[in-house]
């Protein structure tokens, strides 16, 4: 397996948070219930795993060996895709925010976790698309073979010295317990 389908499929876990975030800011937005805790659990996952665990794999071990293979960062896919995890986190930091207030019982701050949490979906979805579709296809090419146990063995080091044990599997069941409270299970 190539270090970038290890990143692929942590997108998949990625996409399923997505859904579940969409599904309860729909419901949200028609006035159904849902529980504020909901986008501050989504807000957990995304800074533990998306941002913490899979974000750091690529800004700290597979974007570095991208250009050191000849890839610019400046001005290149490389760049744009540090430039939307910047954005990420800033729509995180929102929804985190907002939702702390809405369950404070300020219920204006809905608003607020409607836009942060669409506003992180439609990026992430997008992000993932070029990731999957044009970045890792790229980086399959033009890093040589012989660095790629190189870039394993720096995975590695994210999941188990950085992150901790068991960390992916704490978000692995936060993601399913997510969706099943959005209904998507």
């Amino acid at each position: 397996m190539k270090a970038t389908e290890i990143l692929s499929s942590e997108h998949r876990v990625i996409e399923r948070v997505i859904a579940a975030l969409e599904s309860a800011a729909d419901r949200l937005e028609t006035g159904q219930p849902v529980r504020p805790g909901f986008f501050l659990e989504a807000a957990d996952f995304i800074k533990g795993f998306a941002d913490g665990c899979h974000h750091v794999k690529e800004e700290g071990v597979l974007f570095p060996a991208i250009t050191a293979s000849g890839l610019p960062q400046q001005g290149g896919p490389v760049g744009v895709m540090l430039m939307e995890h910047e954005q990420g986190r800033a729509f995180t930091r929102g929804m985190r925010a907002a939702a702390e207030r809405l369950q404070a019982g300020e219920s204006a701050a809905a608003g607020e976790v409607l836009a942060n949490a669409r506003g992180y979906a439609a990026l992430l979805r997008q992000h993932i698309q070029k990731e999957d579709g044009v970045l890792f296809p790229m980086a399959d090419q033009v890093i040589p073979a012989e660095q790629h146990e190189t870039i394993f063995e720096g995975f590695e080091t994210v999941e188990h010295e950085e992150t901790g044990a068991g960390v992916h599997e704490k978000y692995l069941a936060l993601a399913e317990k997510l969706e099943t409270e959005a209904g998507l299970r």
